[in-house]
């Protein structure tokens, strides 16, 4: 009998364990992404300071464009035009009508490894690329003339007044700048918003990370869900086209639509947060600005006080510098200031060192830190560590701080994934663009929060109040079969 109650007690925590605290239903997931009809044209820089091994990695990023299109003549039509001190055209809209030949014929482009003459470039296309009798379909207003020309340096001849033509004629240009490339340049070439139509890259290696961008921006029907390009903080349910956001059982949706109240809501809770900031030469002066916003973007999330919330910023290049410790200030204005007052260090990139400041320093009592606070660390590198990592790291974790890790561009994912905590997926981030730090920010702000979650406690609660009622009703039949045994044998 005791072993048919055992038997019977662990049925029901399976039971209880399958259907989750919340009894949250999965995900749901759809096809990924359908792609509208489009006249797409690469404009691709092969000038003399491309080498071949960079130009085979524009290549790649081509062919992973093309994968994610659905490519035919009533569909989207491809052609690329390659230029240097000259132009070239590879093929034309209408040379391919399957993905297989496109992506056979990107293949075997060579570079022409002389000038840069990317106005030049520009005009080839409003003249001959997007023209009907190279495959454009100039007639067809709902087909979209998309542009996207990458490039790595400064043009010999002018853009400004070619690209401008370009937009004019309906061309949506793209403009995709590596390296050393004149960002006043990518500026005047791509159409507005600048924001979306302009992307940077510190080298070829990795200018694919820029595929899902592309990918998505030619998509009509996408999963958002699917794709994690949301901001619900927990269900994402997809609709056509679109998405709605959810909350597990126990909580509700805020009037924002995105964010999920806890039951009552509750209060914020005791943080030390630190950021350890990346200040190499690398990162640019115009990114290092961006990176400043980043910061007070999460900063913005938090609930500053004496009892709740303290910040501390600590900035490296080839040395560690403290901008200020934890609780220095207590209240958000403050902290935005002296973010905003940071110098940018330049210089290298000694990110292991930086580690091993924020374990032996940072979180020191001595330094601010409070016993029995929970300890955040936001680290932010752009990218491949000049040092060692792994000791100071592997530290961090074991000391029990929660470690997140944010790369951008050049970033190694692996040293990023080293520094992240467990689960790593949830606490290592990458972007190849500095633009697109705010969408980290968003994440991060929801899961930094370290406030106590009333609906969990209750659910939780209410889940050993029926196993405990469970085990009470089942002693009680054992008992009464045990009484009703002996009667039987008294008898």
């Amino acid at each position: 009998m005791d072993r048919i109650f055992s038997g019977f007690l662990l049925s029901v925590l399976l039971l209880f364990q399958n259907h989750g605290v919340y009894g949250a239903p999965p995900q749901p997931r759809g096809t990924l992404c359908r792609t509208r009809p489009t006249d797409l044209v690469f404009i691709i820089d092969s000038s003399r300071s491309v080498r071949p091994n960079e130009f085979e990695q524009v290549k790649v990023f081509m062919s992973q464009v093309i994968e994610a299109l659905d490519v035919g003549l009533n569909a989207t039509r491809v052609g690329v035009i390659n230029y240097a001190s000259a132009v070239k055209s590879e093929f034309s809209l209408k040379t391919y009508q399957t993905k297989a030949s496109l992506l056979q014929a990107v293949r075997k482009i060579e570079p022409l490894s002389t000038g840069t003459m990317t106005g030049l470039a520009i005009q080839y296309a409003i003249n001959r690329a997007f023209s009907d009798s190279e495959g454009a379909r100039v007639q067809s207003p709902g087909i979209n003339k998309v542009a996207i020309v990458v490039t790595d340096g400064r043009p010999q001849d002018g853009v400004k007044d070619v690209s401008t033509r370009a937009k004019a004629a309906g061309i949506e240009i793209f403009a995709i700048g590596v390296g050393r490339v004149d960002m006043n340049t990518l500026r005047q070439i791509a159409s507005e918003p600048l924001d979306d139509h302009v992307d940077y890259v510190e080298s070829y290696s990795v200018i694919e990370k820029l595929t899902h961008k592309f990918q998505e921006a030619f998509c009509v029907v996408s999963d958002l869900c699917a794709t994690g390009d949301h901001d619900c903080e927990q269900i994402c349910v997809s609709t056509p086209g679109s998405y709605k956001c959810a909350c597990k059982e126990g909580f509700t949706l805020n009037r924002d639509g995105k964010t999920c109240s806890a039951c009552s809501g509750g209060g914020g809770a005791a943080l030390d947060l630190v950021f350890l900031i990346d200040g190499s030469k690398s990162v640019r002066p115009e990114n290092f600005e961006l990176v400043k916003k980043f910061i007070n973007q999460i900063v913005d999330s938090l609930e500053v006080s004496d009892t709740l919330a303290h910040v501390g910023l600590v900035q490296y290049s080839s040395s560690v510098r403290q901008e200020f410790p934890l609780g220095r200030y207590n209240n958000k204005k403050d902290i935005k200031t002296a973010v905003k007052r940071m110098a940018y260090m330049e210089k290298g990139t000694m990110t292991g060192q930086a580690l091993k400041y924020l374990v032996d320093n940072s979180f020191a009592v001595s330094n601010g830190a409070r016993p029995g606070v929970p300890k955040v660390g936001i680290v932010f590198t752009d990218g491949r560590s000049q040092d060692y990592i792994t000791d100071a790291s592997k530290k961090a974790k074991e000391l029990g701080f929660r470690m997140f890790a944010v790369g951008v561009g050049n970033a190694v994912e692996d040293e990023l994934r080293e520094i992240a905590s467990e689960p790593v997926a949830e606490h290592y981030f990458y972007t190849a663009d500095f633009k697109a730090i705010n969408k980290i920010g968003k994440k991060l702000q929801k899961k930094i929060c370290v406030e106590e979650d009333p609906c969990e406690c209750k659910a939780i609660v209410k889940f050993q109040t029926k196993v405990e009622d469970l085990i009470k009703s089942l002693q009680r039949k054992y008992i009464l079969w045990k009484i009703a045994a002996l009667e039987n044998k008294i008898v």
